[in-house]
């Protein structure tokens, strides 16, 4: 169970200072192309969101296209999934820099095909490729951030990149809603962005691997250790289940507000839109937090829990809102939490590796997030009663948690030493 997961301080050494600037111009392009480039995607994820009735009506005649138009937005989360760990393998081999400017064109290649493509199956198949693509992006941009920064600054950027994802989802959404007014195809045209994105990725962002062998703990160095399989078991198996916990609201939301008759959709837009706020903050929160990822993962976890009780017991519109802003808190804290916990288990050399491992379990969990909560619902009767029960499962993880973190004696709420280098 990943509540077992007993949690342990950093495994390597991150009280080096940073081993680039943290200040000045150079500084701030590179953490704005970071961020640009974890972005992409979630622009992948919801940008043709908006306009799939649309293509729905275009290929009407198509057989099978009921089901087969929804994979056209699901499909690249899927291929994220499964490929993300094989990305991880590839940073570590062949270096961050080289594979993430390579995938960010392919991005862009892929994304763009379906504005010339007129078989479902073929624009189905470029969204399968945009998925691998994002699976390179996503694994190199998180794993340059652990290879750029250490102790704070890494937890302070790594809160930063969730922050910027979360805010970009509600985005993309609204300007894929706008530019698909001029027709179902036209939104694909965003994805050319990521060939602005590229050339100066190419140009600015510095080579870690030098940079990151100079600040290498020496018993690193000198002995290489193995990979730390069973680590990074526990904290993939909890991020699986974190996901779900995650992508719970912004999946759910609307449904069950039709449940308790709010039908009018600037209602449903208004609420998602303050839910996806919480969020926000919840990462802005974690970023000011002083305290091991390992030791605020309970209190998480227990306040994601806490949320989706009042969920289930919200006999109103208001009340729902209440306990869903109270639960998007809490998975804004949770995302980075998970991530950084995940970063501190890794040496230079394995961290490409982990971070694949890492969102291939994130993305997992998205994934099957919307099928689990379809399978409680039939078996227990309403869609509230479904999110209730992940609720209490997500309280037993949070007392699990908090149970290992006794057992190993850290149980005192300092700062490790990592965070506060």
């Amino acid at each position: 169970m990943p509540g077992s997961m007993p949690p342990s301080r950093t495994a390597v050494d991150d009280t080096a200072p940073s081993p680039v600037a943290t200040s000045g111009p150079a500084h701030l392009l590179r953490l704005t192309l970071l961020m640009a480039g974890s972005c992409l995607p979630v622009l992948g994820a919801v940008l043709i969101a908006p306009v799939l009735p649309r293509m729905q009506d275009h290929f009407a005649s198509t057989p099978g296209a009921k089901a087969l138009v929804p994979l056209a937005l699901t499909v690249p989360a899927l291929s994220l999934a499964l490929l993300a760990p094989f990305a991880g393998v590839i940073v570590d081999r062949l270096g961050r820099k080289r594979l993430l400017v390579v995938a960010t064109v392919l991005y862009a290649m892929f994304g763009t095909a379906p504005l010339w493509l007129d078989s479902l199956g073929a624009i189905i198949a470029s969204r399968a490729l945009v998925g691998v693509a994002e699976a390179a992006i996503m694994t190199c941009c998180t794993t340059l951030i652990g290879d750029y920064y250490s102790g704070r600054q890494r937890v302070k950027y790594l809160a930063l990149q969730a922050v910027c994802t979360s805010a970009s989802a509600t985005a993309f959404f609204v300007v894929g809603g706008a530019v698909g007014a001029a027709g179902w195809r036209v939104p694909f045209w965003i994805y050319a962005v990521s060939l602005v994105i590229a050339p100066l990725m190419a140009a600015t962002l510095p080579n870690p691997a030098a940079r990151a062998a100079a600040h290498e703990a020496p018993a690193v160095a000198m002995n290489r250790r193995p990979f730390p399989w069973r680590p990074m078991a526990g904290i993939c198996a909890l991020t699986f289940f974190g996901a779900m916990v995650f992508y719970t609201v912004p999946v759910e939301m609307a449904y069950l507000l039709d449940d308790l008759g709010v039908e009018n959709p600037g209602v449903i837009g208004l609420a998602t839109a303050i839910a996806s706020a919480a969020t926000v903050a919840g990462a802005v929160v974690f970023a000011r937090l002083k305290r091991s990822p390992d030791v605020t993962l309970p209190a998480v976890f227990a306040i994601c829990g806490a949320g989706f009780g009042v969920m289930f017991l919200a006999g109103s519109a208001p009340l729902l809102v209440v306990g869903a802003v109270v639960n998007c808190l809490g998975t804004g804290m949770l995302l980075p939490a998970l991530l950084t916990s995940a970063m501190s288990r890794l040496a230079f050399e394995d961290r490409g590796r982990g971070t694949g491992l890492w969102t291939s379990a994130f993305f997992g969990g998205a994934f099957v997030c919307p099928l689990v909560l379809l399978a409680l619902e039939a078996a227990i009767g309403s869609l509230a009663g479904a999110v209730g029960l992940l609720g209490a499962a997500a309280a037993v993880v949070a007392a699990g948690l908090w149970a290992a973190l006794r057992r190993a004696g850290t149980a005192d709420l300092r700062p490790a030493p990592e965070q506060l280098a």
